[in-house]
C-alpha cells in the first residue's frame, strides 16, 4: 500500500476537521503536526538528544510535580489550577489567548497543566510567558 500526500482541498479539510467535536479535541493535550522529511534531510540529519537523557528530565520534572503537589500535574483538578504559581505575565497571556483563541474552560485547564509541565521540565518554579506560549502552540496546531 502506498500513501501520497493528501490531495484535498482546505475546505474538504476543514469541512472534515468540523466533524471533529470540540469536546473531544478539548480532551487532547498536544496537538503537533509533523510534516514529511524530504529523504536526504531524513538521512543526514545528526543524531538527538539520548533517550536517557530525555528520561532523566522527564523523571526530574515528574517527581518536581510530586514534591510541590502530592499528584502530577495531569492530574490537577481545577481548584489546585487557581493554586499555581504564575509570573503575573504569564497568566494574562494564557486568559488573553483563551479569550482570542475561543478556548473552553477545558481547553484553557489543559493548556495549564501542559505549561506547568513545561516550567517543570524547565526546572523552574513558577510558570512564565515563555512556559504558557509553547503550550499555547500545542494546542493551536489543528486550528491551523
Amino acid at each position: 500500500m502506498r500513501f501520497d500526500t493528501c490531495r484535498c482541498t482546505p475546505q474538504q479539510i476543514a469541512r472534515y476537521q468540523g466533524k471533529l467535536s470540540g469536546p473531544l479535541l478539548d480532551r487532547i493535550d498536544l496537538h503537533v503536526h509533523v510534516p514529511a522529511l524530504p529523504v536526504q534531510e531524513l538521512l543526514h540529519t545528526p543524531p538527538g538528544e539520548a533517550s536517557a537523557a530525555i528520561r532523566q528530565r522527564v523523571v526530574q520534572a515528574r517527581d518536581r510535580a510530586l514534591q510541590r503537589q502530592g499528584t502530577p500535574n495531569q492530574h490537577l483538578r481545577s481548584s489546585q489550577l487557581d493554586a499555581l504559581d504564575f509570573d503575573p505575565a504569564a497568566q494574562a497571556l494564557l486568559h488573553k489567548a483563551a479569550e482570542r483563541l475561543g478556548w473552553s474552560a477545558r481547553a484553557t485547564h489543559r493548556a495549564l497543566r501542559v505549561a506547568r509541565t513545561i516550567a517543570d521540565l524547565d526546572g523552574s518554579a513558577a510558570i512564565a510567558s515563555a512556559h504558557v506560549a509553547e503550550a499555547m502552540q500545542y494546542r493551536r496546531v489543528l486550528a491551523q
